[in-house]
């Protein structure tokens, strides 16, 4: 029974299926594996559908790679940015390419000795390394909306010395200085710094005034928090302490940070504090982009103005270069690919240019791609059945290198016919390397 019964030559010219009869789906090939290959008196006495699923899958992304012609490909408009996002169902590329005015692909070189790194922000004065701030830059984390920055009775701010004033600050559950919408966490270090001055105190080791004390603390959305050393005299203080779990719950002082003027008999701390500094422990600060990306994409590299491949002044300089790299003797312009950010990184001469993209997949990404070339169609069931008895206890070691074999030389055939090598392409192409070339 011929596989095109029931349809019609005109159904398929006027359709939009052309050219699939090359191909058979992997719906079909686990099928007809199931049918032929499993069952009482063959090699594969029992398989489950799902094992063979499992295989033909795995068969069908192994073979993607190195067996299988590549046909997916993508076109932009390379923009100012010189960045691409890869494709959802990316695996690699076989080559970059962009196109003149001709529509010829110009293929591009990797630059293998760049990157795009993660630049840490460093202080200017030493080199030493920044960490994530949750309060710092005093004056800029005050902001006039009081649901991110609030401060309780008495508490003034003057920004002509960039201080607190917490001087009138008498009464204990008003005197505050408040950071909302801060979101510490539990397990996490942070580091606290500020500065305290102006305390009018004559003798801060009189009982009298050790009472007015500023309390430091830091509160997570569970109530969980930090108390800092409380502070009564002039100074800079710092303290590193770990958030941890405690009994506190949920409250409306939940998620922030602030000072409290602690008191005793009504009478609060008195002084300004300054220089306030709320350290994130461990989470290092990251710059935008980093200074070897924006040097790459600002450098202006050596470029063909002829770029159109119907020019006869194509190569400028014929003959006149030789001891170059051959990799890097061209004037298309180069890329990188930076997979922790999934973006490929162009050369500034490619900035405008159509840009196309060939690459690999694993061919699982949609149902209808799921699909085998003929070709390689008994590659596939011998990559099956190897993989379904190597799996299984008690079988033969024979039998499974029998299977291996097998597969290896399927492979290889279907590697061999899809190459697509024709004999008289072959042969024109050999007439022209008659010359005797040196390595």
């Amino acid at each position: 029974m011929g596989l095109l019964d029931g349809t019609t030559q005109q159904a398929y010219y006027q359709g939009n299926d052309h050219g699939n009869y090359q191909f058979v789906s992997l719906t079909d090939i686990i099928n007809q594996f199931i049918m032929v290959y499993v069952g009482e008196d063959k090699i594969i006495p029992k398989a489950k559908r799902l094992d063979v699923a499992f295989h033909a899958q795995r068969a069908l992304a192994e073979l993607s790679f190195d067996t299988f012609k590549s046909v997916k490909a993508q076109e932009i408009t390379l923009p100012p940015s010189l960045q691409m996002v890869l494709p959802h169902d990316y695996v690699n590329y076989t080559k970059v390419s962009w196109v003149d005015s001709a529509g010829i692909k110009h293929l591009l070189y990797p630059a293998s000795k760049t990157s795009n790194p993660s630049s840490i922000t460093q202080n200017t004065t030493d080199g030493s390394y920044s960490y994530l701030s949750l309060v710092s830059a005093f004056l800029e984390n005050l902001p006039t909306d009081t649901t991110l920055f609030t401060k309780g009775a008495g508490v003034t701010i003057d920004a002509t010395n960039n201080q607190v004033d917490f001087t009138a600050a008498s009464v204990v559950q008003y005197g505050k200085l408040n950071w909302n919408n801060i979101a510490p966490e539990v397990g996490k270090s942070y580091t606290l710094t500020y500065t305290i001055s102006n305390v009018p105190y004559t003798n801060p080791n009189d009982a009298t005034f050790s009472d007015r004390k500023l309390l430091p603390r830091l509160v997570d959305e569970f109530g969980n928090q930090i108390d800092f050393d409380t502070q009564y005299e002039n100074g800079t203080y710092t303290q590193t302490l770990a958030m941890v779990s405690t009994s506190g719950s949920a409250t409306s002082q939940s998620n922030r940070f602030y000072f409290q003027s602690e008191a005793a008999s009504g009478l609060g701390f008195q002084g300004s504090v300054s220089d306030i500094s709320l350290v994130e422990e461990g989470d290092l600060t990251l710059n935008s982009e980093s200074a070897t990306w924006s040097s790459y994409k600002s450098s202006t590299p050596h470029q063909n103005q002829n770029d159109d491949y119907m020019d006869d002044t194509y190569w400028p300089m014929d003959g006149s270069r030789y001891g170059l790299d051959p990799q890097h003797a061209q004037a298309n312009g180069s890329f990188y690919i930076d997979d922790n950010t999934g973006k490929i990184h162009f050369s500034s001469n490619i900035s405008g240019k159509t840009v196309i993209l060939d690459y690999i997949s694993d061919s699982l990404g949609t149902d209808g791609e799921m699909q085998v070339h003929k070709f390689a169609e008994e590659a596939m069931y011998k990559w099956i059945s190897h993989a379904i008895l190597a799996g299984r206890a008690n079988i033969p070691e024979y039998q499974v290198n029998r299977f291996k074999k097998e597969r290896f030389a399927a492979i290889r055939t279907a590697k061999l016919r899809l190459s697509n090598l024709k004999l008289e392409e072959l042969t024109q192409i050999l007439r022209g390397k008659s010359k005797q070339i040196k390595h």
